[in-house]
């Protein structure tokens, strides 16, 4: 039984993960905090970036000197298991057994097949006391992508629309219905920034030479997806458009779609893709079954 004190901290491990979003893809948003004996937090950190310090890393490196005596009975507070690789930095788990400490309470397993159970045998072999699945379900619902990319091999894969109340994709004008809300535009700028590649028809880049940013939201920009056409295969049209700029995936129209998705996972390392296409497109996906969630917006036009 799950304890009020340990979700206690549990929940404030995620809202420290939830500070990474954006900055660590393809690695998992991750959250720690460390708490001596009386139940202070002594210490806490979150994954920043891809390719630096882990969250247990972080959070150990802030222990004041003048609490590092407390380390050994104290608890750390993990959202996602602590790796038992190496990778870009050494293996958490083996950095925890080497600090001594008491206990280590975990949200939910890590599905990479490098660890998957392999960091808490690391430091139950090493004496120190594991709780695990705490909060499991927030905690992997935090990393959603980065399970789907994991478990399923295949990227996580949002599709997107906007439609107006009767349900047409396309207005009067025969152009796609546009969202125009300031605070709408945000929130999908935040999407595109916790995407890794975000897919668009070659319609979509002919009428409207989108940018495919997420520059109203702090974080990365996805990196464009596009299918090859006989329309753009010109250098100088390509020249016309933003998106060219961007250095974009272009995948071959003629191969199935699960082929192509197949690809941008295991050559180029999309583990999370956002689909702007339109309905033919939008179509193949969903009868493909290749999606994970689906955001629309309804409006007047």
């Amino acid at each position: 039984m799950q304890s009020e004190t340990d979700k206690k901290y549990m929940r404030r491990a995620l809202s420290l993960a939830r500070l990474g979003a954006g900055h660590v893809s393809p690695n998992p948003m991750v959250g720690a905090v460390i708490t001596a004996p009386d139940g202070r937090i002594i210490g806490e950190g979150y994954h920043r970036k891809y390719g630096e310090g882990h969250a247990e890393v972080n959070a150990m490196n802030s222990v004041s000197p003048a609490d590092q005596n407390l380390i050994s009975e104290s608890t750390i507070y993990v959202t996602l298991e602590p790796c038992s690789h190496y990778g870009k930095t050494p293996p958490c788990a083996e950095m925890l057994c080497k600090k001594g400490i008491k206990r280590c309470v975990i949200g939910t397993g890590d599905p990479n097949p490098k660890v998957s159970g392999r960091g808490v045998r690391m430091m139950l072999e090493a004496g120190i006391e594991v709780t695990e699945n705490v909060l499991e379900e927030e905690c992997r619902a935090l990393n959603e992508r980065f399970f789907t990319a994991q478990i399923k091999k295949r990227p996580w894969i949002l599709l997107k629309w906007a439609e107006t109340p009767s349900g047409e994709m396309w207005g009067d004008n025969k152009r796609p219905v546009e969202i125009s809300s300031p605070v709408t535009k945000v929130l999908m700028h935040r999407e595109r920034s916790l995407c890794d590649g975000i897919l668009v028809g070659t319609d979509t880049i002919i009428n409207d030479n989108p940018t495919l940013t997420a520059r109203l939201w702090p974080g990365k920009s996805p990196r464009p997806v596009i299918f090859d056409s006989p329309r753009l295969a010109d250098e100088s049209i390509r020249a016309k458009y933003e998106i060219f700029q961007r250095n974009p995936i272009i995948l071959d129209p003629h191969l199935p779609l699960a082929e192509n998705i197949h690809i941008l996972f295991s050559n180029h390392g999309i583990t999370s893709l956002m689909v702007e296409g339109g309905r033919k497109m939008l179509d193949s996906f969903l009868e493909a079954g290749l999606y994970d969630r689906i955001r629309v917006e309804r409006k007047e036009i």
